[in-house]
């Protein structure tokens, strides 16, 4: 079961963003293993350490059917990844850009589907902050058109809500559309944010060049 290219593109700047960052600092551990426990400190509060475990250690055993070369990185009883920097040098320092997008986008993944896209988009943001959504985007952009469509998604999900408060006979049916079209407007905005996230990753870091992280 592959993610979505929407959330493959969301580990992949979430990735760039922990590289670029350690083009400034002393930071020695691969961007992978970075990203994944900042995700772990902060997804582990809506779950308990037991729930995201067992979601990470799913997220593992998907990741590695898509890149076999993840046997032999386990997951710990606090949900860590073990064995990640015994991994092929060579595997490494070349693929570790694809190693990486596999893994978090299948952790992403199944947190979209436990938790809900707004609830992850939010604790996501908190540690990653350049993820942050914001409607006030230009609207002749493309991302502040899409910022844009999302707000008239949420405004119908609204409506719709308003309506199956006043007719109960189609009250469930209403309500089920009006969640999913809600659902679908916080996808627009994580993929706008994410898309605005590449262009300001790449303001900031022009000469930032693409390696075994970066793809």
């Amino acid at each position: 079961m592959l993610p979505s290219p929407m959330i493959r593109d969301w580990a992949r700047h979430l990735l760039e963003y922990e590289a670029a960052s350690g083009v400034t600092s002393t930071q020695t551990e691969p961007p992978t293993l970075l990203v994944f426990e900042k995700l772990r400190q902060q997804l582990t509060a809506p779950v308990g350490v037991s729930g995201f475990q067992a979601l990470a250690y799913r997220a593992l055993a998907l990741a590695k059917a898509e890149v076999p070369g993840l046997s032999a990185v386990q997951i710990t009883a606090e949900g860590s990844l073990r064995g990640f920097n015994e991994l092929d040098p060579q595997m490494e320092q070349n693929t570790d850009g694809e190693v990486g997008i596999a893994l978090i986008s299948q952790l992403l993944g199944l947190f979209l589907a436990f938790l809900g896209p707004a609830t992850t988009q939010r604790l996501v943001q908190d540690v990653f902050p350049i993820l942050e959504a914001t409607t006030e985007s230009n609207a002749t952009t493309p991302l502040g058109v899409i910022f844009q469509e999302a707000n008239n998604l949420r405004s119908v999900s609204e409506s719709l809500e308003s309506l199956a408060s006043e007719h109960p006979n189609v009250e469930d049916g209403l309500a089920s559309i009006s969640r999913n079209i809600r659902n679908t407007a916080t996808l627009l905005e994580v993929f706008a944010a994410v898309r605005n996230a590449s262009d300001a990753l790449r303001d900031s870091h022009p000469t930032l060049q693409p390696n075994g992280y970066l793809m």
